[in-house]
């Protein structure tokens, strides 16, 4: 049975869609749709923090949101300003906040994704990237190597030698 809830554990760990926000942000969006001020004006300058990491300080901490709360698939935070608009996307935001914080899988405390500053944050984010970059390389690099197999098996005649004498 205790190999099962890991597996189940596991699963739900996969099955999370997080992403990591501004705390100082997602606490200013969430005070102003509680005073029903869901004017744009006033969140885009939170929500600019939660789109491009890179506006919030090094040492801000960064809350896990879990994007499943949303309702909808987005490919990138920018989608989902751009499906939502800017107070939308704010409401979307403290949803995943709200749908983390729930814990619907039951996830044992010690094992569910803690705050980390934006610093760290911004690591993993470059890890990532890297880590994607080195992928597309593998992949071009597969590619070039098809291209070049592809020519000999066209039947090519290798190229002659000149004779010396």
């Amino acid at each position: 049975m205790a190999a099962e809830d890991e597996v189940g554990s596991e699963e739900a760990i996969e099955a999370q869609d997080l992403y990591y926000v501004s705390k100082s942000a997602l606490e200013g969006i969430q005070s102003l749709l509680k005073e029903g001020k869901k004017d744009e004006a006033a969140l885009k300058p939170l929500m600019d923090k939660i789109i491009d990491p890179a506006n919030v300080p090094d040492e801000e901490m960064m809350l896990p949101v879990d994007m499943r709360g949303v309702g909808q698939d987005f490919e990138s935070v920018e989608d989902i300003v751009e499906a939502l608009g800017v107070v939308g996307a704010a409401e979307a935001f403290v949803k995943a906040r709200e749908y983390f914080d729930a814990n619907k899988e039951e996830e044992p405390e010690d094992e569910r994704p803690k705050p980390m500053t934006a610093a760290e944050w911004k690591k993993v984010l470059e890890e990532e990237d890297l880590g994607l970059e080195g992928e597309e390389e593998e992949f071009l690099e597969d590619d070039e190597e098809e291209a070049e197999e592809d020519n000999d098996e066209a039947g090519e005649p290798p190229t002659k030698k000149a004779k010396t004498n």
